[in-house]
């Protein structure tokens, strides 16, 4: 499977996941319970293929010198306290200087459907990260990286990344995603942004279900 191929069909994959709730609500009439529990299989079952799309796609550029297994196991983990870390700080920026609220409206509404139904902590801590990391990381940033080089594909990569989020906190976002574009870049691999930005959506999860308990 060629990069274009590739890309299209990661896009267009997710763009089905992330309008299967709608999808679910008219074909079946489902009731909100059973929307939250038929759009976490939704999630995994586009993980998975994404997973799958993956093996059966030609390496990309800056996936010809890849770091050996143990150290992308190792930055992967390293990357979630610096990832909090940089939420903290853009946070604050955001604050002070946009006057933006610190909490997340994304985060919160995740944290309230997870409330009402918790196998939906599967689909936002695991399966989510999963797609995003291979979409905009490896079909966007990956895709572009050696034509037009870091910097372009990164910018274009987490901008999409943060309008996707739509919350308000789009230098967060995009931050974030400039990060995890890095760590693909310097590693070869795209599991280890994944492995960071699944570690920390669990522990920034956990964290808000904890305070509000």
């Amino acid at each position: 499977m060629n990069k274009k191929i590739y890309s299209f069909i990661t896009i267009f994959t997710y763009g089905l996941v992330l309008f299967s709730p709608v999808i679910f609500q008219q074909a079946f009439q489902a009731s909100s319970a059973q929307i939250i529990q038929l759009t976490t299989f939704a999630y995994f079952i586009g993980a998975l293929l994404m997973i799958f799309y993956r093996f059966k796609s030609q390496l990309f550029s800056l996936e010809s010198q890849k770091k050996n297994v143990p150290i992308t196991i190792l930055i992967g983990i390293i990357g979630v306290p610096v990832s909090l870390l940089l939420q903290m700080v853009i946070l604050q920026i955001e604050q002070r200087f946009l006057g933006q609220s610190v909490s997340s409206q994304n985060t919160q509404t995740i944290v309230q459907l997870i409330r009402d139904n918790m196998i939906f902590i599967l689909a936002t801590t695991i399966a989510g990260p999963i797609m995003e990391e291979f979409v905009f990381r490896r079909a966007i940033f990956g895709s572009l990286e050696k034509r037009f080089g870091f910097f372009i594909p990164a910018l274009l990569s987490s901008v999409l990344f943060a309008l996707a989020h739509n919350d308000g906190h789009y230098l967060l976002y995009a931050g974030l995603g400039f990060l995890f574009c890095g760590m693909y870049h310097y590693s070869g691999r795209i599991w280890t942004s994944m492995i960071t930005h699944v570690g920390m959506n669990l522990l920034v999860v956990l964290t808000q279900l904890a305070l509000q308990s």
